[in-house]
């Protein structure tokens, strides 16, 4: 039996399968979770005119401090009717027009407005409470590169550079189907030997995470000709993602099934715990993953290796980069064979990030998992990892 590939060399083969789908227009106000294809430029300067951080009044620095006549008062969307004379002040809103020759802004409760006159007690400083034009952007400037998945942010900055629409990959159709004929839905009464199946809503929600439309197939029964039926189905994906029957029991047929259907597989069994036995394979440009059964090794296959491939597929910079850094607050003990990845709980306090492993490791105790919102990376290797040591994880929530 050939020797199992590392978890980078599982993800380089992966990767190394993949490639960007096409791409499409999307308005901006609905391209949050999509991944950019091309950069977008600012088509404005923002502001697009000095404007006003504070209510306030306008004026010249130098006229202060003193006594000046309030000569209009600007409301926000409103331009000024004149230039700022000497000697003088406007009153301004935040966000609002600072005429022209003004050079800065005195707060409302800085001043004693006295209705036509203003009384400002110390002097202002030239560009106090002034944004100037183009101060967080100039038009033609660089908003979001591309390859970047686009956040509720970025799209109050598009929006605000006044980019209407932007150029993002397909989002990836995704198929997932579990097999097993003990496999019932939930609400069904259970006859021995029956459990109730969980993975498929489960593998969809990651999938759909990341930035998937995810098919939901139905159940599998260990039969060879329901088998096939289903697999071509799932097939028509851009993504085929199965959940059981991978292994090496007699009822174990997605493998060979799939063979038959045409796909090459890349690779079977991963030094990885849970999740071993995973298998990869493509048909043209369809990918297709067969996840273990057990619900933790589903899960773990999931996020560790299809969530990058989604990715990949929309063009993200850094698909695999989804770690994040923490002190563990127990120690670990290493596999000498096979990363582990083991389910705690993240607590946020002054000194960053730790994790705390949950109790109940087993791959198939995915009540346990709930509790869990993180996943620690234990590389493979001899003795412990201490305590308080910095390890990566992956974010369940």
């Amino acid at each position: 039996m050939p020797s199992l590939l590392t978890v980078e060399q599982a993800l380089e083969r992966i990767l190394g399968h993949t490639h960007p789908l096409d791409a499409e227009i999307v308005p901006v106000a609905e391209s949050v979770g999509r991944v950019t294809r091309q950069p977008a430029f600012s088509r404005i300067d923002l502001p697009p005119f000095p404007s006003s951080a504070m209510d306030g009044f306008a004026l010249r620095a130098a006229d202060t401090p003193g006594e000046l006549p309030v000569t209009f008062r600007v409301a926000a969307g409103s331009p000024p009717p004149c230039p700022q004379q000497p000697g003088s002040a406007s009153g301004v809103t935040t966000g609002g027009v600072v005429p022209e020759n003004a050079d800065a802004v005195v707060p409302v409760e800085e001043v004693q407005d006295l209705g036509d006159v203003i009384e400002v007690p110390r002097a202002a400083t030239p560009g106090q409470h002034i944004r100037p034009r183009g101060g967080d952007v100039r038009e033609g400037d660089l908003v979001l590169e591309a390859g970047h998945r686009i956040s509720a942010a970025h799209v109050g900055a598009l929006a605000a550079a006044g980019v209407p629409d932007i150029t993002c990959s397909l989002r990836p159709r995704v198929a997932v189907l579990a097999t097993g004929s003990e496999l019932r839905s939930v609400g069904e009464e259970l006859a021995p030997g029956q459990i109730y199946e969980s993975n498929r809503a489960m593998v969809a929600a990651v999938l759909a995470g990341a930035g998937a439309v995810v098919d939901v197939l139905p159940v599998v029964e260990d039969d060879l000709s329901t088998h096939r039926a289903a697999l071509e189905r799932g097939l028509e994906a851009d993504v085929l993602v199965t959940t059981g029957g991978v292994s090496m029991g007699p009822h174990d047929l997605v493998r060979g099934v799939l063979r038959d259907l045409g796909v090459e597989e890349i690779f079977w069994g991963v030094a990885v715990k849970p999740g071993k036995p995973l298998s990869f394979g493509a048909r043209g440009a369809t990918l297709v993953f067969g996840l273990p059964g057990n619900p933790v090794s589903a899960l773990v296959g999931a996020l560790v290796f299809v969530r990058p491939a989604l990715l990949a597929l929309q063009g993200q910079a850094e698909p695999a980069g989804a770690y994040e850094s923490g002190r563990i607050a127990a120690a670990l003990r290493r596999n000498a064979h096979r990363d582990e990845f083991v389910r705690a709980r993240r607590r946020v306090d002054d000194d960053g990030v730790t994790l705390v492993p949950v109790s109940g490791q087993e791959s198939h105790m995915i009540v346990h998992a709930a509790s869990a919102d993180a996943l620690i990376h234990a590389p493979r290797g001899s003795g412990e990892i201490p305590p308080g040591s910095f390890v990566r994880y992956l974010r369940l929530d």
